[in-house]
């Protein structure tokens, strides 16, 4: 008789009771290192200072927001190829920002204009 068949399949189920044994230990290790995660979180959420209650919290001076300011500010316009003989690359263009307009007046519409909408027209015809 052919013992062959017999000593294969046996080897395989041994294999395969191994790969299920570190399937089962890799699993116990994944929620080993959860449940340490979630210890150690509660070890820092314990440790931190506790939020204020609803009287603790700073308020606002009577006199309202200290240090407020307004100013008009308009863009930093960047140098035309034209201008500089060449194309300028990303990094020599710097952090381009705004910087503060030299007319600080606040801009006002003109009398007889609604503004970007429509043509000023009280809209009766």
């Amino acid at each position: 008789m052919d013992t062959t068949w017999y000593e294969a399949a046996g080897a395989g189920s041994i294999a395969g009771i191994a790969g299920i044994a570190v399937i089962v230990v890799g699993g116990l290790v994944i929620a080993a290192v959860l449940v340490w995660a979630v210890r150690l979180g509660i070890r820092v959420k314990q440790a931190e200072p506790r939020t204020p209650r609803g009287g603790e919290h700073p308020t606002l001076p009577d006199s309202g927001p200290v240090h407020e300011e307004r100013h008009r500010r308009e863009p930093v316009e960047v140098p035309r190829a034209e201008e500089t003989g060449r194309r300028l690359t990303p990094h020599e263009l710097g952090s381009l920002g705004s910087r503060r307009s030299e007319d600080q007046s606040r801009p006002r519409w003109e009398g007889g204009s609604s503004g970007s909408f429509g043509s000023g027209d009280s809209g009766g015809r």
